[in-house]
């Protein structure tokens, strides 16, 4: 395959990607219709994604505000050097246990970034909540995370110039967006 053919087919999936984020409810036909392809292209473009998992899941985004969710928190947290090193110990495993199953955390993952290691978004429905979180968080990374910090977000202010939607992640892997930016 030449190199203008992968580029255009990059290009269609990347299209249909950035379809699917705007409104995954939409049929194939109707993809087919806004991307200019044929009805079994989109299908086996969507099937072949699927399958190979870049497309993970379907789903929709709430208005975490009128669910009663009052704080969306970024935590992050720096390892300790001498327990990072024995991913066997108990108290790893206890915090890995703790991310993959408490009910509030939405995403975590280990990275590299303002002098931390590890970070874990979280949703609250009251400050409360949060700090009884955050308590237990510390408890079960003791020995594990230092300098843990969090930054604090209210769904309720009307200050947010750009609420979380996957079509803004949709504006990004749509090139022509970036022509838009003023």
């Amino acid at each position: 395959m030449n190199e203008k053919k992968r580029k255009g087919k990059k290009d269609t999936e990347l299209r249909l990607i950035s379809e699917l984020m705007r409104n995954s409810r939409r049929s194939d036909r109707e993809l087919a219709k806004a991307l200019k392809v044929s009805q079994p292209t989109v299908t086996r473009i969507r099937t072949r994604l699927e399958e190979e998992g870049t497309i993970k899941e379907y789903t929709m985004i709430p208005d975490f505000g009128k669910l009663g969710v009052e704080i969306v928190a970024v935590t992050f947290g720096k390892w300790s050097p001498d327990r990072v090193k024995d991913p066997e110990s108990t108290v790893f495993k206890e915090a890995k246990q703790f991310i993959t199953k408490h009910p509030s955390i939405v995403f975590g993952s280990a990275g590299n970034g303002l002098g931390k290691g590890t970070m874990v978004v979280t949703l609250h429905k009251t400050y409360t909540d949060y700090v009884e979180f955050i308590t237990e968080a510390r408890r079960k990374a003791v020995g594990l995370l230092t300098d843990v910090e969090s930054f604090i977000i209210s769904v309720k202010l009307d200050a947010m110039p750009r609420h979380f939607s996957l079509g803004n992640l949709m504006e990004y892997l749509n090139p022509a967006s970036h022509d838009r930016i003023e």
